[in-house]
């Protein structure tokens, strides 16, 4: 079954196909030009649904897939929430972002407080639109460290471990991440609809 993927971020790409990997996924850059997706959403759920509806209107008759996710750091009002990809402003990378994030705690002279990471999976299908969640919870501390994964990972520790998702091997990230989970809810829905 193909499946046409609503990012082109070569991280959320590389791993979505390691977790569906009885799944071709291709994506939507592969088969149209990238365009702009306004997410107005008010969370996760409602930008996975934009982002997954805006590509499918352009492809018709393919199953459109859309991830939505990000960190909230509830001490600090749940930001960056839904504006994770882009807390550092417009055009700004995921260096920057997780920059910020650091700076804001190191303001509040906060090392280590809890957090977690959110995945919004949307699937637009000719059957209809489907979605599921996941997550993960952990705690974000004031420093990076180690260069494995993308985004935030080098300064978020799940629970039940010492070390940064950017210092865990890349199988067991994949086994507790907020996106490993919910992409295995909305593989029960995809055998259904295949």
């Amino acid at each position: 079954m193909k499946i046409v993927l609503a990012s082109s971020n070569k991280g959320k790409v590389r791993e979505i196909k390691e977790i569906l990997n009885s799944y071709e996924i291709i994506p939507y850059t592969d088969l149209i030009p990238s365009f702009e997706i306004e997410e107005n959403g008010k969370n996760f759920k409602e930008n996975a649904i934009i982002k997954a509806k805006a590509v499918a209107e352009k492809l018709p008759g393919f199953i459109v897939m859309a991830d939505d996710s990000g960190i909230s750091v509830p001490f600090l009002g749940g930001i960056p929430g839904i504006y994770s990809a882009r807390f550092a402003g417009e055009g700004a990378n995921d260096r920057d972002n997780l920059n910020k994030l650091i700076e804001e705690l190191k303001k509040r002279n906060i090392k280590k407080t809890p957090a977690f990471y959110t995945a919004a999976i949307a699937v637009s299908s000719p059957y209809g639109v489907f979605t599921a969640h996941g997550f993960m919870h952990g705690d974000v501390i004031d420093e990076a460290k180690g260069d494995k994964g993308f985004g935030y990972d080098p300064m978020f520790i799940p629970k039940g471990f010492d070390k940064t998702l950017g210092e865990l091997d890349e199988k067991i990230k994949q086994k507790i991440s907020h996106r490993y989970k919910a992409l295995k809810l909305i593989e029960k829905i995809l055998k259904v609809i295949q």
